[in-house]
């Protein structure tokens, strides 16, 4: 099971569905970091420094900040799914397709 960390605007029911599936998932409140403010670059060494996958709907800059900074511990950036329990299926088929999330980007884009 993966190791995540949901940036600030990851919704949490996603986060629960996720612990269900025996993820270890940490928020941005958990961590006592919501509502600071804190800029991406932050949050992504946050991340690495706690052995953890990035989990995002921030597209734009954590796909510049997977660019710039590859030795991290996985960024899993998705498309806004109405359907929670849909995309934590996804996300959770996603993360068991690869043997290591260390220095990858993951896509999840909404069904079809």
């Amino acid at each position: 099971m993966a190791r995540l960390y949901a940036d600030e605007n990851f919704p949490l029911p996603i986060v629960e569905l996720l612990r269900l599936a025996g993820h270890d998932v940490l928020t941005v409140a958990e961590a006592g970091k919501a509502g600071l403010g804190i800029p991406d670059e932050e949050v992504l060494a946050f991340a690495v420094n706690e052995e953890r996958a990035i989990l995002t709907r921030n597209w734009d800059d954590f796909r510049r900040l997977h660019r710039f900074h590859p030795n991290h511990c996985g960024i899993i950036i998705c498309k806004e799914d109405l359907n929670t329990e849909r995309q934590a299926q996804r996300i959770a088929e996603a993360i068991a397709r690869e043997e290591n999330l260390k220095g990858q980007l993951i896509r999840i884009t909404r069904a079809s």
